[in-house]
Protein backbone atom coordinates (compact mmCIF):
# COMPACT_ATOMS: atom_id res chain seq x y z
CA UNK A 1 0.00 0.00 0.00
CA UNK A 2 1.22 3.82 -0.11
CA UNK A 3 0.59 6.93 1.13
CA UNK A 4 -0.92 9.82 -1.24
CA UNK A 5 -2.43 13.30 -1.04
CA UNK A 6 -4.15 14.60 -3.42
CA UNK A 7 -2.91 18.63 -4.78
CA UNK A 8 -4.24 21.22 -6.80
CA UNK A 9 -2.81 24.17 -8.45
CA UNK A 10 -5.38 26.20 -9.77
CA UNK A 11 -9.10 26.56 -8.45
CA UNK A 12 -10.84 23.64 -9.89
CA UNK A 13 -7.95 21.96 -11.64
CA UNK A 14 -7.17 19.02 -12.44
CA UNK A 15 -5.75 16.65 -9.07
CA UNK A 16 -2.07 15.28 -9.10
CA UNK A 17 -1.20 12.82 -6.32
CA UNK A 18 2.03 12.69 -4.61
CA UNK A 19 4.03 10.93 -1.73
CA UNK A 20 3.24 13.09 1.75
CA UNK A 21 6.34 11.57 3.48
CA UNK A 22 6.29 12.02 6.78
CA UNK A 23 4.47 15.43 6.80
CA UNK A 24 1.27 15.46 8.22
CA UNK A 25 -0.91 17.31 6.11
CA UNK A 26 -4.71 17.67 5.66
CA UNK A 27 -7.40 19.38 3.79
CA UNK A 28 -6.66 23.00 2.66
CA UNK A 29 -3.05 22.89 3.98
CA UNK A 30 -0.79 24.23 1.21
CA UNK A 31 2.67 22.58 0.22
CA UNK A 32 5.39 22.69 -2.15
CA UNK A 33 6.35 20.04 -4.70
CA UNK A 34 7.91 19.15 -7.72
CA UNK A 35 6.57 18.76 -11.09
CA UNK A 36 6.99 19.09 -14.77
CA UNK A 37 6.90 22.64 -14.96
CA UNK A 38 9.26 22.94 -12.09
CA UNK A 39 8.85 23.70 -8.32
CA UNK A 40 4.82 24.66 -7.25
CA UNK A 41 2.53 25.65 -4.60
CA UNK A 42 -0.43 23.90 -4.54
CA UNK A 43 -2.89 23.17 -1.90
CA UNK A 44 -4.36 19.72 -0.73
CA UNK A 45 -7.82 18.67 -1.58
CA UNK A 46 -7.85 15.76 0.54
CA UNK A 47 -6.52 13.95 3.87
CA UNK A 48 -3.98 11.44 3.28
CA UNK A 49 -5.08 8.03 2.18
CA UNK A 50 -3.57 4.44 1.42
CA UNK A 51 -4.30 2.84 -2.34
CA UNK A 52 -2.58 -0.08 -4.05
CA UNK A 53 0.58 0.51 -5.51
CA UNK A 54 -1.14 -0.87 -8.78
CA UNK A 55 -3.19 2.18 -8.70
CA UNK A 56 -0.21 4.82 -8.54
CA UNK A 57 1.45 5.97 -11.35
CA UNK A 58 4.94 5.89 -10.74
CA UNK A 59 7.32 7.30 -10.24
CA UNK A 60 5.39 9.15 -7.46
CA UNK A 61 7.26 12.37 -6.55
CA UNK A 62 7.34 13.44 -3.04
CA UNK A 63 6.14 16.86 -1.39
CA UNK A 64 9.17 18.75 -0.68
CA UNK A 65 7.49 20.97 2.41
CA UNK A 66 4.54 21.93 3.80
CA UNK A 67 4.59 25.50 2.93
CA UNK A 68 5.57 28.23 5.43
CA UNK A 69 4.74 31.45 6.63
CA UNK A 70 7.46 32.83 3.78
CA UNK A 71 6.19 30.58 0.72
CA UNK A 72 2.86 31.97 1.32
CA UNK A 73 4.30 35.54 0.88
CA UNK A 74 5.97 34.44 -2.09
CA UNK A 75 2.97 33.31 -3.84
CA UNK A 76 1.33 35.91 -2.76
CA UNK A 77 4.33 37.90 -5.05
CA UNK A 78 4.00 35.86 -7.58
CA UNK A 79 0.41 36.55 -8.06
CA UNK A 80 0.83 40.48 -8.29
CA UNK A 81 3.93 39.95 -10.72
CA UNK A 82 1.55 38.08 -12.85
CA UNK A 83 -0.57 41.08 -13.31
CA UNK A 84 2.04 43.27 -14.41
CA UNK A 85 3.17 40.66 -16.60
CA UNK A 86 -0.01 40.35 -18.25
CA UNK A 87 -0.11 44.09 -18.93
CA UNK A 88 3.28 43.47 -20.77
CA UNK A 89 2.17 40.69 -22.74
CA UNK A 90 -0.55 42.42 -24.08
CA UNK A 91 0.95 45.74 -25.15
CA UNK A 92 3.52 43.52 -26.78
CA UNK A 93 0.47 41.25 -28.50
CA UNK A 94 -0.98 44.90 -29.90
CA UNK A 95 2.47 45.79 -30.84
CA UNK A 96 3.26 42.66 -32.84
CA UNK A 97 -0.42 43.28 -34.42
CA UNK A 98 -1.22 39.41 -33.61
CA UNK A 99 -4.69 37.87 -33.61
CA UNK A 100 -4.94 36.46 -30.43
CA UNK A 101 -6.76 36.85 -26.93
CA UNK A 102 -4.19 37.03 -24.01
CA UNK A 103 -6.47 35.23 -21.07
CA UNK A 104 -3.89 34.71 -17.96
CA UNK A 105 -0.15 35.13 -17.14
CA UNK A 106 0.64 32.62 -14.47
CA UNK A 107 4.55 32.37 -13.04
CA UNK A 108 5.77 29.35 -11.78
CA UNK A 109 6.81 29.27 -7.74
CA UNK A 110 10.53 29.42 -8.64
CA UNK A 111 9.80 31.94 -11.16
CA UNK A 112 11.90 29.45 -13.01
CA UNK A 113 9.38 30.05 -16.02
CA UNK A 114 6.44 32.12 -16.89
CA UNK A 115 3.36 30.54 -19.00
CA UNK A 116 0.90 32.82 -20.83
CA UNK A 117 -2.49 31.45 -22.19
CA UNK A 118 -4.33 32.45 -25.11
CA UNK A 119 -7.06 31.57 -27.73
CA UNK A 120 -7.28 32.21 -31.27
CA UNK A 121 -9.15 31.24 -34.17
CA UNK A 122 -6.36 28.97 -35.59
CA UNK A 123 -2.10 28.95 -35.61
CA UNK A 124 -0.52 31.92 -34.65
CA UNK A 125 3.68 32.46 -34.93
CA UNK A 126 4.29 33.83 -31.79
CA UNK A 127 8.16 33.31 -32.42
CA UNK A 128 9.05 36.79 -32.19
CA UNK A 129 6.62 37.56 -29.55
CA UNK A 130 8.69 35.14 -27.15
CA UNK A 131 11.67 36.79 -28.42
CA UNK A 132 9.93 39.99 -26.80
CA UNK A 133 8.79 38.75 -23.59
CA UNK A 134 12.39 36.79 -22.68
CA UNK A 135 13.91 40.46 -23.27
CA UNK A 136 11.80 41.88 -20.51
CA UNK A 137 11.69 39.29 -17.98
CA UNK A 138 14.94 37.37 -18.25
CA UNK A 139 13.61 33.80 -17.69
CA UNK A 140 11.85 31.00 -20.13
CA UNK A 141 8.44 32.13 -21.49
CA UNK A 142 5.93 29.81 -22.37
CA UNK A 143 3.11 30.76 -24.59
CA UNK A 144 0.24 27.63 -24.39
CA UNK A 145 -3.15 28.12 -26.47
CA UNK A 146 -6.08 26.96 -25.36
CA UNK A 147 -9.58 26.45 -25.90
CA UNK A 148 -12.62 28.68 -25.32
CA UNK A 149 -13.66 26.16 -22.18
CA UNK A 150 -10.44 26.37 -20.78
CA UNK A 151 -11.31 30.35 -20.92
CA UNK A 152 -14.26 29.86 -19.41
CA UNK A 153 -12.51 28.01 -16.43
CA UNK A 154 -9.97 30.82 -15.68
CA UNK A 155 -12.31 33.55 -15.87
CA UNK A 156 -15.72 32.14 -14.47
CA UNK A 157 -18.84 33.67 -15.32
CA UNK A 158 -22.55 32.97 -14.41
CA UNK A 159 -24.59 30.26 -15.79
CA UNK A 160 -28.06 30.37 -17.14
CA UNK A 161 -29.16 28.77 -13.73
CA UNK A 162 -27.85 32.15 -11.82
CA UNK A 163 -24.79 30.22 -10.66
CA UNK A 164 -21.50 30.39 -11.18
CA UNK A 165 -20.00 27.73 -13.84
CA UNK A 166 -19.20 24.31 -12.64
CA UNK A 167 -15.79 24.36 -14.16
CA UNK A 168 -14.81 27.19 -12.67
CA UNK A 169 -15.76 25.72 -9.05
CA UNK A 170 -15.56 22.12 -8.85
CA UNK A 171 -15.47 20.56 -12.22
CA UNK A 172 -11.76 19.13 -12.33
CA UNK A 173 -11.93 17.47 -16.09
CA UNK A 174 -14.40 18.39 -19.09
CA UNK A 175 -16.44 16.16 -19.72
CA UNK A 176 -17.83 14.67 -23.23
CA UNK A 177 -21.35 16.09 -24.19
CA UNK A 178 -23.57 15.46 -27.28
CA UNK A 179 -26.76 16.74 -28.63
CA UNK A 180 -28.26 13.10 -27.82
CA UNK A 181 -28.08 14.16 -23.97
CA UNK A 182 -30.19 17.53 -25.03
CA UNK A 183 -32.77 15.26 -26.91
CA UNK A 184 -32.92 12.27 -23.66
CA UNK A 185 -33.89 15.67 -21.81
CA UNK A 186 -36.27 17.14 -24.30
CA UNK A 187 -34.60 20.20 -25.05
CA UNK A 188 -35.01 23.06 -27.72
CA UNK A 189 -32.32 21.86 -29.94
CA UNK A 190 -31.51 25.71 -30.64
CA UNK A 191 -27.58 25.87 -30.14
CA UNK A 192 -28.11 29.42 -27.95
CA UNK A 193 -30.64 28.06 -25.36
CA UNK A 194 -28.46 24.61 -24.93
CA UNK A 195 -24.86 26.17 -25.15
CA UNK A 196 -23.13 27.46 -21.80
CA UNK A 197 -21.10 30.81 -20.89
CA UNK A 198 -17.84 29.32 -23.50
CA UNK A 199 -20.26 28.73 -26.33
CA UNK A 200 -19.70 24.84 -26.19
CA UNK A 201 -22.91 22.48 -24.72
CA UNK A 202 -23.65 22.98 -21.78
CA UNK A 203 -21.75 20.38 -19.28
CA UNK A 204 -24.85 20.03 -16.99
CA UNK A 205 -26.34 18.16 -20.11
CA UNK A 206 -23.84 15.18 -18.59
CA UNK A 207 -24.89 15.53 -15.48
CA UNK A 208 -28.30 14.79 -15.74
CA UNK A 209 -27.93 12.46 -18.50
CA UNK A 210 -28.42 9.32 -16.41
CA UNK A 211 -31.41 10.30 -14.34
CA UNK A 212 -33.38 11.41 -17.43
CA UNK A 213 -32.21 7.98 -19.12
CA UNK A 214 -33.91 6.14 -16.06
CA UNK A 215 -36.83 8.18 -16.05
CA UNK A 216 -37.67 8.36 -19.53
CA UNK A 217 -37.72 4.16 -19.41
CA UNK A 218 -40.85 4.02 -17.71
CA UNK A 219 -42.55 7.02 -20.01
CA UNK A 220 -44.48 6.50 -23.02
CA UNK A 221 -43.46 8.73 -26.02
CA UNK A 222 -45.73 11.37 -27.44
CA UNK A 223 -48.00 10.37 -30.03
CA UNK A 224 -47.81 6.60 -28.45
CA UNK A 225 -50.83 4.84 -27.27
CA UNK A 226 -51.67 3.74 -24.30
CA UNK A 227 -54.45 2.16 -22.08
CA UNK A 228 -55.74 4.16 -19.30
CA UNK A 229 -56.05 2.80 -15.24
CA UNK A 230 -60.35 2.84 -16.24
CA UNK A 231 -59.69 0.98 -19.25
CA UNK A 232 -59.72 3.78 -21.57
CA UNK A 233 -57.41 3.87 -24.84
CA UNK A 234 -55.78 7.39 -26.35
CA UNK A 235 -52.79 9.01 -27.38
CA UNK A 236 -50.57 10.66 -25.36
CA UNK A 237 -50.42 14.16 -25.48
CA UNK A 238 -47.15 15.18 -23.73
CA UNK A 239 -45.04 13.79 -20.64
CA UNK A 240 -43.46 15.84 -17.89
CA UNK A 241 -40.19 13.59 -17.06
CA UNK A 242 -39.40 15.13 -13.52
CA UNK A 243 -43.13 14.75 -12.18
CA UNK A 244 -43.53 11.24 -14.47
CA UNK A 245 -47.06 12.01 -15.17
CA UNK A 246 -48.45 11.49 -18.30
CA UNK A 247 -51.45 13.96 -20.20
CA UNK A 248 -53.59 11.67 -22.49
CA UNK A 249 -56.17 12.16 -25.45
CA UNK A 250 -59.11 9.98 -24.44
CA UNK A 251 -62.69 9.75 -25.89
CA UNK A 252 -65.30 9.74 -23.76
CA UNK A 253 -68.74 9.88 -24.54
CA UNK A 254 -67.72 10.96 -28.01
CA UNK A 255 -66.02 13.95 -26.50
CA UNK A 256 -61.98 14.21 -26.24
CA UNK A 257 -60.66 15.09 -23.48
CA UNK A 258 -57.13 15.49 -22.26
CA UNK A 259 -56.76 13.75 -18.90
CA UNK A 260 -53.52 13.71 -16.40
CA UNK A 261 -52.11 9.89 -15.00
CA UNK A 262 -49.46 9.03 -13.28
CA UNK A 263 -46.95 7.04 -15.73
CA UNK A 264 -46.87 4.03 -13.49
CA UNK A 265 -50.71 3.60 -13.54
CA UNK A 266 -51.03 3.22 -17.42
CA UNK A 267 -50.24 0.54 -20.12
CA UNK A 268 -48.06 0.90 -23.03
CA UNK A 269 -46.14 -0.73 -25.62
CA UNK A 270 -43.15 1.91 -26.08
CA UNK A 271 -42.54 2.74 -29.77
CA UNK A 272 -39.30 3.55 -31.06
CA UNK A 273 -39.04 7.69 -30.74
CA UNK A 274 -38.51 9.84 -34.12
CA UNK A 275 -35.61 11.98 -34.35
CA UNK A 276 -36.45 15.56 -34.06
CA UNK A 277 -35.92 17.49 -37.66
CA UNK A 278 -33.13 19.91 -37.70
CA UNK A 279 -33.40 22.63 -40.57
CA UNK A 280 -29.59 22.70 -42.18
CA UNK A 281 -28.70 25.83 -39.90
CA UNK A 282 -29.13 23.98 -36.62
CA UNK A 283 -27.22 20.94 -38.05
CA UNK A 284 -24.61 23.35 -39.14
CA UNK A 285 -24.57 25.48 -35.16
CA UNK A 286 -24.63 21.88 -33.37
CA UNK A 287 -21.70 20.63 -35.40
CA UNK A 288 -19.72 23.24 -34.60
CA UNK A 289 -20.86 23.12 -30.49
CA UNK A 290 -20.11 19.17 -30.65
CA UNK A 291 -16.59 19.77 -32.29
CA UNK A 292 -14.20 18.55 -29.76
CA UNK A 293 -11.17 21.26 -28.96
CA UNK A 294 -7.96 20.24 -30.46
CA UNK A 295 -5.62 22.84 -28.57
CA UNK A 296 -4.01 21.83 -25.17
CA UNK A 297 -5.85 22.19 -22.12
CA UNK A 298 -4.56 23.92 -18.38
CA UNK A 299 -2.89 21.22 -17.20
CA UNK A 300 -1.35 18.98 -19.90
CA UNK A 301 2.32 19.07 -20.56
Amino acid sequence: MKRIIGVRFRSAGKIYFFDPLNFEVKRNDHVIVETARGIEYGTVVGDIREVDDSEVTQPLKPVLRVATKKDDEQEQKNKEKEKDAFKICLEKIHARGLEMKLIDAEYTFDNNKILFYFTADGRIDFRELVKDLAGVFRTRIELRQIGVRDETKIRGGIGVCGRPVCCNTYLSDFIPVSIKMAKEQNLSLNPTKISGVCGRLMCCLKHEEETYEDLNRRLPGVGDYVTTPDGLKGEVQSVNVLRQLVKVIVDVDGDKEIQEYKAEDIKFKRRHRKEKQLTKEEMKELAKLEKQDKTKGLDED
